[in-house]
């Protein structure tokens, strides 16, 4: 009982669920005429009397029972909704102020960010409390940033609070080729109460309307949707019909609108993949790229153009000298979860003179330089560190026969760009008066409203295979940043020209708990499609 005396102040009293939950019905009726108090509590009051009773006032005992319910209510308001059900076990009297439909509005408000007038759930019968324990409670796991498993096309879904709904949007690129554009986006599932049995979810795939669904947490960072009623993903003109809409809807125009033949049978291919799976998918947890205050721009979302492919999302991180972009959506050829482009922070590159920014051929030389440097910089890392592990350990006391032989550091290769006043991206400051910049002859872009004027450039390599991924490698390229929300990257082997601009949604539940979860997050994406 003296865990009951300290926790309520009342000992084993009526009140006291603690005691009752152990005493049979005779018991509790018999302690009903006993005082509350029982030798334990009477040597702890026994105990603090006596600590008071020395010299200075004594502090007057206060149980949180004594206090009014209006302020219990606020203070159980304040606590996280997670902690209510245990308190609610404490007694009889917080049970039953835990009612109070105030402390869960306040949660509900706090917590997940319902602002809606939840009184109006009154007409359903249905409280804050089932909406918070029943709704938002139970699918908080699902919150944040996924990326379906579609094949190689993967996708991006955010799972948000919506009013009184979970709503699972996905988003789309703007159409092709507008990468400036807003990103747009279609609910596929919503999940709602309704009455208080239980939430109900719905399918939103198709143009009949909600529809019944289902969703399952398969486990931690992984859940997956199934619709049950997949004829109300049918259009009366079948399959043409669902075609042509699905085209209207994905790329804004028509099969007649593309003349490029390959582009066609892309379409086609994208169409018969992706529409298989009628909202049946497994979703897997994707973070935002964590930042820092050395970063070159902040990491995050971008859309890009990939030639035929359309435009494509990929994540832009940075690891420490090195910045990587990782595809969030893909194609037959380089799938979502692949490093698309890597940048070496170390090696910037100075882009031509005015007069030949036009000469590809002088680009591809400068490049080519940098690139044969790197190579000859990785080989003396590797056959250094070769010799390292060769070498015998020397004895205690003396230093290791390279150092001793060693006279002072050689200084850079001939050559070599070295960063001024520290290395990586600390040291690339972006200026913002820019330099010119035009693509040069040659080199195709599916969008020719790029930015006449960039910050700086590195050495990059891209990502390239076949059909099908097959026979990947990576081949030098230019990373251009044009400001702190547009990127290139111009794959030399290719002459193509590829642009990225900043995803400028905002997303809640996206961040990653630790540098080292999001990394993780990386290699797991990637190991899918590799």
């Amino acid at each position: 009982m003296a865990v009951c005396a300290r926790l309520c102040g009342v000992g084993p009293s009526r009140g006291c669920r603690r005691r009752q939950h152990r005493r049979g019905p005779a018991e509790a009726a018999a302690a009903d005429s006993e005082p509350d108090t029982d030798p334990e509590e009477e040597r702890i009051e026994a105990g603090a009397a006596l600590a008071g009773s020395g010299p200075g006032p004594s502090v007057p005992r206060c149980s949180l029972l004594e206090l009014p319910p209006e302020l219990l209510v606020e203070i159980f308001a304040s606590l996280p909704g997670t902690d209510l059900p245990s308190l609610a076990q404490v007694c009889t009297k917080f049970r039953r102020i835990l009612h109070t439909d105030t402390i869960w509005r306040r949660r509900c408000r706090e917590e997940y960010g319902v602002c809606e007038n939840l009184r109006k759930l009154e007409i359903t019968g249905v409280s804050c409390r089932d909406v918070y324990a029943k709704l938002l409670h139970r699918y908080r796991h699902i919150l944040g940033l996924w990326q379906p498993d579609i094949g190689p096309y993967g996708g991006l879904l955010n799972v948000v609070v919506d009013g009184l709904f979970i709503i699972g949007w996905m988003y789309l690129p703007p159409h092709d080729p507008h990468v400036d554009d807003p990103m747009r986006f279609k609910p596929l599932f919503r999940i709602h109460l309704m009455e208080r049995k239980s939430a109900t979810v719905e399918c939103m795939y198709g143009h009949k309307g909600p529809h019944h669904g289902h969703i399952q947490i398969v486990k931690k960072d992984e859940f997956s949707t199934k619709c049950n009623q997949t004829d109300h993903h049918r259009m009366s003109g079948g399959r043409q019909e669902e075609f042509r809409t699905w085209l209207r809807e994905e790329w804004g125009r028509t099969l007649e609108d593309i003349f490029h033949e390959h582009m066609q049978e892309l379409i086609l291919m994208k169409f018969i993949y992706t529409s298989q799976y009628d909202n049946c998918l497994t979703y897997r947890r994707i973070y935002l790229p964590p930042s820092h205050p050395d970063d070159l721009i902040k990491p995050g979302l971008f859309k890009g153009t990939y030639g035929s492919h359309g435009l494509e999302i990929v994540m832009l991180s940075f690891h420490g000298r090195r910045a990587r972009g990782t595809k969030i959506t893909g194609d037959p050829n380089i799938p979502a979860g692949q490093q698309t482009v890597e940048v070496d922070l170390r090696h910037r590159i100075q882009l031509p003179e005015a007069e030949n920014l036009h000469n590809f051929n002088e680009l591809s030389r400068v490049v080519l330089e940098v690139r044969e440097q790197v190579r000859q910089e990785q080989q003396r890392q590797q056959e250094g560190a070769q010799e390292d592990s060769q070498d015998p350990a020397p004895p205690a006391g003396e230093p290791p026969a390279k150092e001793a032989a060693a006279g002072p550091a050689e200084g850079p290769a001939e050559g070599h760009q070295e960063p001024e006043g520290g290395s990586g991206a600390a040291a690339q400051q972006p200026t913002e008066s820019g330099q010119p910049f035009v693509l040069p002859v040659g080199v195709s872009s599916r969008n020719e409203d790029y930015p006449r004027a960039c910050r700086m450039c590195f050495y990059g390599t891209g990502l390239i295979a076949g059909h099908g991924f097959t026979s990947p490698e990576r081949t030098p390229g230019v990373f251009i940043l044009f400001d702190d929300d547009r990127f290139g990257f111009i794959w030399l082997e290719l002459k193509s020209f590829s642009l990225y601009s900043r995803v400028k949604a905002t997303f809640q539940n996206a961040d990653a708990p630790s540098p080292q979860a999001f990394d993780e997050m990386l290699k797991n994406i990637q190991s899918l499609t590799s």
